[in-house]
């Protein structure tokens, strides 16, 4: 009994020891810590806008607690970023422990101040670790951005939007019905995740195969560059009409083009040409009883490729329409869905629908689709589709298309798709069914500029050159 009660209390006392020793602060200088990150580097970042929060860890990896002396922003309170580290904000934070074999986060982010620059310029700092007589730096960096900033607004006098400075948009952008927006080469339209652009007017984008337009969410950081449904998209309402867009790049909208009831005048109510609709989260282009000409367009990578809703009249010609199946776009749509109807307050209405394609490929891969083009056609009213030309993936043909000299489920054989690195290119690779299966449309260029073949064009807004 008086063994076990001496082991006992070797035991405990051993322990006591133990809790001791972790319990003192370990000032050796030769005591080490690991910083998992050497610097910090944020993606633009739009001046007089926050940038998302980054973070690094300080581990100590020891036996014993140990103390930082600081934790210092060297840029003081004027710098642009600003720090908080263990739950306290800097720019200097005094006294942190680090328990034994325990970590703590450093949080960073950055707002920026604007000044004269129009283009991307750095901002750098660095934070200072100390602890026992030694420090270390970790480095930040940062890419400001100047921009036009608009917030609610309505343009209500004829505008043109030239390449100075990009333009953000904040809670939202109306064009104002009989007003014109003209948008010169190279603009690039960054919209906030709550920011629709509206147009009631007229929308005129005169990109060049040089210095495209480009519309975009305005979220930077790589976590978000790609990210589909980033902001809402495009949206042409009732009284808008006689929009051209040339040149004109929209991705990661969570709808590329709305275009909603017919146009005032004779013309399409949307004309695209050269244009490139990526990785939206529901439909590129979305057509509900209007009307829209595209052509040499991609439109990749999206919840459904073109919706056609209530009819309308549609004309798509050297258009490439494909979707493969990733992390962020599911493929469970078509890539092509065309009806003459919709549901509103319970009834069903219906209009006519007229609708060609020539010279498109309409292909998907991956998902749980096996009809990549399905029709709806309800009631009494005049449903025509017509593909001329055109590559396609069905399982069985629609009964109400028009096909003409088409091809059916062979794949396009697209120069290099690589959906795990978030690759895409859907240029034609040598073999392909779709070289020279084109007929003649007076389309010359392809979406590249390059020349078409006289007679005998490839399928598609790519020709293999």
């Amino acid at each position: 009994m008086k063994l076990l009660t001496y082991i006992t209390l070797i035991f405990f006392f051993s322990l006591a020891i133990i809790s001791c020793k972790k319990d003192r602060l370990l000032t050796d200088a030769n005591a080490s810590l690991t910083i998992n990150r050497d610097t910090l580097n944020f993606d633009t970042v739009f001046t007089s806008t926050g940038s998302i929060t980054q973070y690094f860890t300080i581990v100590n990896p020891n036996k014993q607690k140990i103390q930082l002396s600081s934790v210092k922003l060297m840029g003081g309170s004027a710098s642009a970023f600003k720090i908080n580290a263990d739950g306290i904000a800097g720019p200097t934070i005094n006294n942190i422990e680090i328990e034994a074999n325990d970590s703590i986060y450093v949080f960073v982010l950055v707002t920026i101040n604007p000044n004269a620059a129009n283009l991307p310029f750095v901002i750098n700092d660095s934070i200072q670790i100390n602890w026992n007589g030694n420090k270390t730096y970790k480095h930040l960096q940062a890419w400001g951005q100047n921009a036009h900033f608009l917030r609610n607004k309505v343009i209500d006098i004829n505008t043109t939007w030239n390449n100075d400075l990009p333009y953000v948009i904040l809670g939202g952008l109306q064009v104002a019905p009989g007003i014109t927006l003209t948008v010169n080469p190279g603009v690039r339209i960054y919209s906030h995740a709550d920011a629709p652009f509206i147009v009631n007017g007229t929308l005129t984008i005169n990109g060049t195969k040089k210095d495209s337009v480009i519309f975009r969410g305005d979220r930077l950081d790589e976590d978000y560059r790609d990210f589909p449904g980033s902001w809402p998209g495009i949206y042409f309402r009732g009284s808008s009409k006689d929009n051209q867009l040339t040149y004109t790049i929209i991705k990661n909208a969570y709808q590329g083009i709305v275009a909603q009831d017919p146009s005032g005048n004779a013309n399409p109510k949307v004309t695209l040409s050269q244009c490139i609709i990526d990785n939206i989260y529901d439909a590129g282009i979305l057509g509900i009883q209007s009307s829209i000409k595209a052509d040499n367009c991609l439109i990749s990578n999206c919840g459904n490729n073109v919706a056609i809703a209530l009819g309308g009249v549609y004309a798509f010609t050297h258009c490439t329409m494909a979707t493969y199946s990733s992390a962020f776009i599911n493929h469970k749509n078509p890539v092509l869905f065309a009806s003459n109807a919709i549901k509103q307050n319970n009834q069903t209405l219906t209009n006519n629908l007229f609708a060609n394609f020539t010279n498109c490929i309409i292909w998907g891969e991956g998902g749980t689709v096996e009809n990549e083009v399905i029709t709806d056609k309800q009631g009494n009213n005049t449903y025509s589709i017509t593909f001329d030309n055109v590559l396609y993936k069905v399982t069985t043909d629609p009964s109400n298309i028009s096909f003409n000299s088409s091809i059916k489920n062979q794949a396009p054989l697209f120069d290099s798709i690589d959906v795990t690195k978030r690759y895409y290119d859907f240029h034609l690779k040598a073999g392909s069914p779709a070289i020279n299966k084109g007929k003649a449309t007076g389309l010359t260029i392809d979406l590249d500029g390059n020349p078409r073949a006289n007679g005998l064009p490839d399928l598609g807004c790519y020709e293999k050159q």
